[in-house]
Order: C-alpha cells, then structure tokens, then sequence
C-alpha cells in the first residue's frame, strides 16, 4: 500500500507521526556501556578560553562518563574564578595557557577562544602532545587551514572541530534520506539563522571588575593589532573583524557544516554575497544582517541567510529542495514531504482553434487516461524527532572522546572543519570585494 499524504496522518495523528531518531532506551544503553570503561580509561581535559560557550561547552563535555576536566585558563580572573565555583577548588587555572600545555595529567584540551586565537592555540595544544577540541571556525584567515591540518598529520593528534550539527541523530536521519532519494534529485538547499535580542547580536555583559588588572589585555589580543584597552573588544569580540569572523564564522559556518555532512559534498566552487550593518550601529564592523548564494559541483545551489534584527523571531532551519520533494529541519524536527512529479505533462491548449483542441484532448486521453475522481494526493509526509532532553553537543563530545579513546578518525576533523569554515569565509570576502569569489573544494584554495 502506497501511503499517501492523507491516509498517512488519518492513521497516525500528527503528535504520533514522529519518530524518536535516537530512542531514549539506546542512548541510556551508549551511556551505560561507556559507564563501565575502568577508571583507568578516564580521560583528563583542560579548557582554554573559559567564555560563554567555553563554559557551556565544557559543561557538555562533563555530561559524558569517565571525563574530568583538571585546567582552566583565560585572560579574565572572574572568568578563572568562577571555573572553581563550576567544578571544584581543585581545578588549576591560570592566564597563560601554556602552563596547562607542560602538565602531564591533560590528556585533551578544549579550545574556545576567540577566533583569532585558534589556530596557534591548537597547533601549540597538538605539538605538547595533547588531542585537541577546537571551537568553529576552525580558522580566522584562509592561512591558518594548511596550518592547523599540517599540525594534525605531523603530531598525530586527534583533532575535532565543535560544530556539533555533524553528531545531531536528526542530520544522520536526514544524510540517509537524501541518499536513499527520498526528495529525488537535490538541486537547492535554503538555510537560515535569525536571532533578535543583544545576547543574539554579542552585546554580551561587561562585569563591573573589567580592568587591565583583571584582565590581560597584552595576551587577548596577541596577533591582533595593538590598541589601548578596550572592555567590550575584549568581552564583545565577535563584533570585531581583528578577533572574530563576524555572522559568517558564528553561524554560517554552522549552516555549511549541516549542508556538507548531509550532502556529502566537499563545498561550494562560486560564492555572492550582500549585507550590511541595518541596525547594532555600536561601533562593530561586521554586518548584522548578511545573504549568500552558492554553487556546488553536485548541481545544487546554497543558499544562508543570518538576520540579528528578525523581528523577534530566532530561529535556524534548513530545507532541502529536491524533483521529488523537501525535506525540513527546525526546531521542530526533520521533516519530509515526498511529492513526486506528476506523471501526466498537462495541456496548454486554450490559444488552439477548438478543432485542434478536440482532436489533442483525444490524443491525450488515449496516452494519458483520466485519474478516477476522487483519487488521492501522491504526497507523502514523514516526521522524525530526537528525545527530549537531547544535545548535540554531549552527542559530539562523546564522539569525540570515543576518538581520543581508539584513536580512530573524528568525525568533524581537522580537512571536513577548513572545507566548512572555508566556505563560510566566503561570505565575507564576497562583501569585501564587492565581487563573486571562487573556491576550490578540492584542494580548499581560493580561486
């Protein structure tokens, strides 16, 4: 029986049609097997750059079994500070994050820093001989990728990047419809990441202690230009082009992680962009609102929308356009919607003398015989959803501690995080240029 869009949901009411992706009763099995790993097996990490996501992501990292985390270090004493209030009073901290690098007893590290800092952070955490978790993007110039993946071969080091989409049981489900044709051919991909609030556009809070006693500016800005202190570059730095990567390397770089991993494509050969700053005129120099149009060698075309002015609505979706269908992801759930094209071309026979329309409508009807009426829509519509209470990101750190564990390939490593970050760039450099860009994903040079 051919399960049509209507006797679909007549037999399973809408807040029943969903699937669980990833049951409850498996991922409580993953985490009871991990569980009895010997103490031996745990594994000691440090985080360096203990910011907003640092601490959130580190949170996450402690949520899988047989992890501890032993180091903390940042440029800012509260920040230290509160690492011992988060994780206990025996939790080393210190500014300078190579005195974590000599301690025998870190066995990964997690780097969080602002982004300017990432690719010396994480080639200095592979050459001490540690794995490394390396926040999106994992560059800020196009100059750093060959760096960081030469570092990863020579060291031998496992490193993952954090963009946590690549580990989300709803992407696996979507990378496996695409595949089995489940939306036919795919030939465009339209993504969005809209937030409306300060928080959303990194007007993040200064504490009242911020000073150059409590904070060492000299080490913040390290590659980046040297300018007199300045509290919100230093709290605030994704606003700046000197320390972050604006909308395209906070969100976008997510958007092209999904796209890829789903796909399965290596990335984009051609990139436009447009965009401005409409609204947060504080003194930043990236936009607020930014659009991208890419082409892929796989014959569909991307295109990434971010909006930190949506008009109270935040939202990140995606939704895959193929010849026989779409397929959806939001907050709500992967959705798919199977509805192939009609069999029957239709006619266009008005502007015919009525002889002519006659003698075609019998033709066609002897090739093509009336449906009988009442016959039902092709459409199909299919829903998937993970467990309440799902993350990610406790989904991608325990990927990534399962890698560090077998020493077996991540699986967002160091080539899959450049080609993603890589192409996100383009978005800025588009703008820059005020011209389309080009790409090689193959061999991750500009063109």
């Amino acid at each position: 029986m051919r399960w049509t869009r209507r006797n679909f949901l007549q037999t399973f009411p809408v807040a029943a049609a969903a699937t669980c992706v990833g049951s409850p009763r498996l991922l409580a099995a993953n985490r009871e097997q991990a569980a009895t790993r010997g103490p031996n097996d745990q594994i000691q990490f440090a985080l360096i750059g203990a910011g907003i996501r640092g601490q959130q992501i580190a949170s996450a990292a402690l949520q899988t079994p047989n992890v501890k985390i032993v180091a903390v270090a940042d440029c800012y004493d509260g920040r230290l500070t509160h690492a011992k209030e988060l994780w206990g009073q025996d939790v080393f901290t210190t500014r300078d994050y190579k005195e974590i690098l000599a301690r025998k007893d870190v066995d990964a590290v997690i780097v969080a820093t602002p982004d300017h800092w990432h690719k010396q952070a994480a080639i200095d955490v592979m050459h001490a001989g540690k794995d490394v978790y390396l926040e999106k993007p994992m560059i800020h110039l196009y100059a750093d990728g060959p760096e960081i993946i030469a570092a990863a071969q020579k060291t031998n080091r496992i490193l993952q990047v954090g963009s946590q989409r690549v580990s989300n049981a709803l992407y696996s489900k979507a990378k496996e419809l695409l595949a089995s044709g489940a939306i036919g051919q795919l030939n465009l991909v339209a993504a969005r990441w809209d937030r409306s609030s300060n928080m959303g556009a990194w007007s993040y809070t200064v504490p009242p202690d911020a000073s150059t006693e409590t904070c060492d500016w000299p080490r913040f800005l390290g590659s980046a230009p040297k300018i007199p202190w300045n509290a919100e570059r230093f709290f605030q730095w994704r606003k700046w082009t000197d320390y972050g990567s604006g909308v395209a390397g906070d969100l976008f770089v997510h958007l092209f992680s999904g796209t890829h991993f789903i796909t399965g494509s290596k990335g984009p050969t051609r990139a436009m962009a447009t965009g401005g700053l409409r609204y947060w005129k504080d003194g930043r120099n990236v936009p607020d609102v930014m659009l991208a149009l890419f082409d892929y060698p796989e014959g569909f075309n991307l295109s990434l929308r971010v909006n930190q002015v949506a008009g109270g609505e935040e939202a990140e979706s995606f939704l895959f356009t193929g010849s026989e269908g779409t397929m959806e992801i939001a907050s709500t759930g992967l959705t798919v919607r199977r509805a192939p094209m009609s069999k029957y071309p239709g006619m266009t026979i008005q502007t015919f003398a009525k002889a002519e329309q006659e003698i075609y409508i019998k033709q066609y009807e002897q090739k093509y015989p009336p449906q009988p009426v009442g016959t039902l829509s092709d459409e199909v519509v299919e829903r998937y959803q993970n467990p309440r209470g799902y993350d990610d990101t406790v989904e991608h750190f325990r990927n990534f501690f399962v890698s560090v564990r077998e020493r077996k390939q991540p699986v967002e490593d160091a080539t899959f995080g450049f080609r993603a970050a890589g192409a996100a760039l383009l978005s800025n450099l588009s703008m820059q240029k005020n011209s389309v860009v080009q790409w090689n994903p193959e061999t991750m040079k500009l063109g």
